[in-house]
């Protein structure tokens, strides 16, 4: 087994217009004061990182990795959440989901798709110069509008829409398989991939690529009332990435898993800053440890109620107390008798 790295925190909920949430180095610097070892950056966010010069340029891309070690931090991982939204997006998103793209590529889906793809391409070459291994991202959505099967779906419609995100996804799983980087999907409501059964049935349309894995949230999970422990052992194989955050859900006699529309305070199904939430981190903790989870915990602050600086001066010290330190030796070595092969026919009577 293997211990746990972290604490880490995802930069892309804190970054902001002034200090010290407006550049990489002083961001950085206040994650440190923190007691976060590891930052995972939005790629999207040219206050953290170019993605395209990271891909072209390994002395920029040691730029980068010196301004984080600089704080005496590692980068944990790069994230494409935004892009990969766009390399599937359903119609009827269009409008929404332009706002992911450059400006100039609003109004043109297949402008906005070929740019996406090449975003995860460069990601791909840039995590390779960065020196990681594993990527975060989203799927995107065909079906999603569809998860309530009223109308009903024709016939085939499902297995059409899984067909064309693989069909979208191969050529960048074999390009993060040629740069020896893990793509990890965020299992998260909204994309096509948003629980196990979803990811089956991605993972059997791109033919069980070895670099289609998972970034692990319980907080999606607790929204959704998805078994979240039980998941981790039906795909402990894959899970690269986790991120630790925390979620409740209080259904009423008026409101359950759909939210009825209200905003994020209002939902029976809500984020919270860690230790606010009903995510059992302690049994979480001990599955990774377990099936010898090598990568990072890396803290996502989400929360309706807590201001963010507050969740993550609490989020560090809460990571670093669910990491376990694995152990070398077994619990009763002391009462150990010894043991060789005539030793062993002995106790068992074989002559």
């Amino acid at each position: 087994m293997t211990n746990i790295k972290g604490p880490g925190i995802f930069l892309a909920q804190f970054m902001g217009d002034t200090a010290p949430f407006n550049s990489l180095a002083s961001i950085c610097k206040w994650a440190a004061s923190l007691g976060f070892k590891g930052v995972q950056i939005p790629s999207w966010d040219a206050r953290c990182i170019d993605l395209q010069k990271a891909a072209e340029s390994k002395t920029y891309a040691e730029e980068i990795k010196g301004i984080v070690a600089a704080a005496g931090l590692e980068i944990t991982e790069l994230s494409t959440h935004l892009q990969g939204q766009l390399v599937a997006v359903n119609p009827a998103y269009d409008t929404l989901f332009d706002g992911f793209a450059p400006e100039g590529l609003r109004g043109n889906p297949s402008a906005r798709t070929e740019w996406a793809v090449q975003q995860l391409k460069y990601a791909a070459k840039a995590s390779q110069n960065l020196g990681l291994n594993a990527h975060a991202t989203f799927s995107g959505a065909l079906l999603w509008q569809t998860v309530y099967p009223w109308p009903q779906r024709p016939a085939g419609l499902v297995e059409t829409g899984f067909t064309e995100l693989a069909k979208r996804w191969m050529p960048i799983l074999n390009e993060f398989d040629a740069h020896g980087v893990d793509l990890c999907y965020e299992i998260h409501p909204g994309e096509d991939l948003h629980d196990g059964v979803t990811y089956e049935m991605f993972l059997e349309k791109v033919n069980n690529h070895p670099r289609a894995c998972l970034l692990y949230d319980p907080s999606h999970f607790v929204l959704q009332c998805l078994d979240y422990k039980t998941y981790i052992d039906h795909y402990h194989e894959r899970i690269k990435m986790f991120h630790v955050k925390d979620a409740e859900f209080n259904p009423t006699g008026k409101q359950g898993v759909y939210g009825g529309y209200q905003g994020w305070v209002d939902r029976a199904g809500r984020f919270r800053s860690l230790g606010d939430g009903q995510v059992d981190f302690k049994t979480i903790f001990s599955k990774l440890a377990q099936y010898n989870y090598t990568g990072w915990a890396v803290m996502e602050w989400e929360c309706a109620l807590k201001h963010p600086e507050t969740g993550a001066a609490e989020g560090a010290p809460f990571i670093q107390q669910h990491i376990i330190r694995v152990t070398d030796k077994t619990f009763d070595d002391f009462a150990g008798t010894g043991s060789d092969e005539n030793f062993n026919k002995k106790i068992l009577g074989i002559n």
